[in-house]
């Protein structure tokens, strides 16, 4: 899953991504987009390997996209969010570590940019597919379709209306997959606050108040930064000696695999223990695709069986004794923390 990380200049943006990555922002990258990976911790994948002792570890990991800073002035913005068309999910981060900072409107300012630049995206189609079904052509039918698809969209992006509010059909989807529309993709806000912000929550409050509701959270990603650069040691004993708290970077992973509308199930035997990511409401067959092509084509039936039930029983000889193991079909709907074994003919 690709997530793509958005802010203004001097947000705090790269900061959050050398935090959650650990790969430091490269300067030469500035004004284009930098990625790097980041697993998503499990903590009962630790449990698991009690069991298996597998030979091998393996975590689904995030795909982080820092993109290059936008500007307030919005010049320019539609070509620099272009690298995040891609992705999935987009993490907006608002500075509020200066006096001057307006999270709200910085959320406002975010939601204009994205419209004009699939503005421009729709109404560029537009105007080509007016301009082809003017003549005879052996699709034209084809273009008079997506254009009556797409005409009802582009009049609403022009009145300023994001397409995640508007009804949207399914031949109006089908016309603008391509196009990875950003107005359409889920969002999540991190507010970036001051080491010393006494009230961070409010910020969050203020959001979620928000018509229609922001989901959000708020982290000091400058000082969360310099912490984890410290050893174990030294970082415990400034935390005591500053009197300040701890902001789990691992929590905030999983919250943003939730965002963007994922979950994770677990493969796992004596040679690997591992997560895989499935999107929610995904299928055993869509499941054993991730694992391997050749497992959906021969899919016959996936083993399954809870996380937490093999851990809290602690072997599968225990699951199939309390008739805990269940042989699913390929449209059952996986659940987060299932446990696969795919079944297939080869």
């Amino acid at each position: 899953m690709r997530i793509g990380l958005v802010g203004y200049q001097g947000s705090g943006k790269s900061t959050l991504f050398e935090w959650l990555t650990g790969v430091k922002a490269d300067p030469a990258l500035a004004h284009l987009s930098q990625t790097a990976m980041a697993p998503v911790p499990e903590p009962r994948v630790d449990e698991l390997c009690k069991i298996y002792h597998p030979k091998k570890v393996t975590l689904a990991a995030l795909e982080l996209v820092d993109t290059a800073g936008l500007s307030r002035t919005h010049e320019g913005n539609a070509t620099r969010l272009a690298s995040i068309r891609e992705a999935g999910c987009l993490v907006l981060v608002v500075a509020a570590f200066e006096r001057t900072s307006n999270p709200l409107s910085d959320v406002a300012s975010f939601d204009e940019d994205f419209l004009l630049a699939d503005l421009e995206i729709v109404s560029g189609r537009v105007e080509r597919l007016r301009e082809s079904v003017k003549k005879p052509r052996p699709n034209r039918d084809q273009d008079l379709a997506e254009l009556s698809a797409l005409e009802p969209l582009l009049s609403a992006l022009e009145a300023g209306t994001q397409l995640h509010a508007a009804q949207v059909s399914d031949e109006q989807l089908k016309a603008t997959r391509s196009f990875r529309l950003l107005t359409e993709k889920p969002k999540f806000v991190l507010v970036n606050v001051a080491d010393d912000e006494a009230d961070p929550e409010r910020f969050v409050n203020e959001l979620a108040a928000r018509t229609p509701p922001v989901r959000a959270v708020a982290v000091p990603a400058g000082l969360e930064l310099e912490l984890a650069r410290m050893s174990p040691d030294d970082r415990d004993a400034f935390r005591e000696e500053m009197g300040i708290g701890h902001f789990d970077r691992d929590a905030l992973l999983r919250t943003l695999l939730d965002a963007s509308g994922q979950m994770l199930y677990f493969t796992a035997g004596e040679k690997e223990v591992r997560t895989w990511m499935l999107r929610q409401g995904g299928t055993a067959l869509e499941a054993a695709d991730n694992i391997h092509t050749d497992l959906a084509r021969g899919f016959i039936r996936a083993e399954t069986m809870n996380c937490d039930d093999l851990i809290r029983l602690g072997s599968e000889r225990e699951i199939k004794a309390h008739g805990l193991m269940r042989h699913e079909p390929k449209d059952y709907v996986i659940r987060d923390g299932d446990i696969l074994n795919i079944r297939f003919s080869a």
